[in-house]
């Protein structure tokens, strides 16, 4: 591409710049408190001004309100988009980029920011434009381009309830040499490496040694998991552990059949499983059939190997 062609290529992409994605869009369904349920039942969050109808009404807000988190949940347009999305700015930004040879794509970064509560019975409005696109980078990835999406939040009554910032790199992926492409086709594919952070890293470890660890509250004592900095029952920074006996029971569960993942298993159980010990933890069924699955079956956790480089908890029926 000539310096003459990056211009005229820059000037197309920078033009999308400030054009909207999504027009003002009401959500169809209201804040209601069964997704408020299902949300916190799923995150094991026991916060009570999530589903505690007296403990709110005792609170300075007196009434319920819907996790912070859940901003971006309430517009999803759900099944309909397995059958395609209509054309906008964004497909039409990626459009381009492919035509350009920038077909990889890669999700950097997603920031939200919280302004206003939102209670059942309120309507989640989302707008969404193109707020930025970056210069040319050169990238471990290869050459591209950063754009960032900005979601903007209201309530029915035009009251910002938050934002939410996602940003996307696009990039002309870099050829392999042709000897390393054909070692890395002889490799046997494993599954996709857990990612181990400053809060969770912990509990990853004590996996790889064989134990599965829960994350208690030295203050209140509650237990929680996923594991994270802060108790949602007393706010208390200050936590240790206790080990799982993973006796557990099946509260949910589900098939994945398509499309098959290369290092997987064929037709992989994915269950949400109840511990003993009160906390919720996802996880593989395996020993059985999808059929012979059922919500409430009793099942025992092992801390097995299941490639060369990972360790999991998996669960068999009792």
């Amino acid at each position: 591409m000539t310096a003459e062609d990056q211009k005229a290529f820059e000037d197309e992409i920078y033009a999308f710049v400030g054009r909207e994605v999504c027009p003002p869009t009401p959500a169809r369904d209201d804040v209601n408190n069964a997704m408020i349920r299902q949300w916190t039942e799923i995150i094991g969050d026991t916060n009570p001004a999530y589903t505690d109808a007296a403990w709110a009404a005792g609170s300075a807000r007196g009434k319920t309100i819907a996790p912070p988190a859940m901003m971006y949940v309430w517009g999803q347009e759900g099944f309909k988009v397995t059958t395609g999305r209509p054309a906008d700015a964004q497909a039409d930004l990626v459009n381009l980029f492919n035509k350009h040879g920038y077909t990889g794509v890669l999700g950097t970064n997603v920031r939200q920011e919280y302004f206003r509560e939102v209670s059942p019975g309120d309507n989640v409005v989302m707008t969404m434009t193109i707020d930025n696109i970056s210069e040319r980078k050169t990238t471990g990835r290869g050459p591209g381009y950063f754009f960032e999406t900005l979601a903007t939040f209201t309530n029915q009554h035009g009251e910002k309830i938050g934002t939410q910032r996602f940003k996307v790199l696009k990039f002309i992926p870099q050829e392999q040499p042709a000897t390393a492409a054909s070692e890395q086709a002889l490799k046997v594919p494993t599954r996709i490496a857990s990612v181990r952070g400053h809060d969770n890293g912990w509990w990853w470890n004590a996996v790889d040694d064989g134990k599965v660890l829960i994350q208690r509250c030295k203050d209140c004592q509650t237990l929680r998991h996923p594991p994270r900095p802060m108790c949602g029952h007393c706010q208390s920074m200050e936590w240790d552990s206790i080990e799982s006996t993973l006796d557990g029971e099946v509260l949910s569960y589900t098939c994945v059949r398509y499309p098959a993942v290369p290092g997987y298993p064929k037709d992989p159980i994915c269950a949400v499983i109840g511990l003993g010990e009160g906390t919720n933890l996802v996880a593989n069924v395996v020993g059985c059939e999808y059929s012979d699955v059922f919500i409430g079956m009793k099942v025992k956790g092992k801390v097995e190997r299941v490639d060369e480089k990972t360790i999991l908890p998996q669960f068999y029926p009792l």
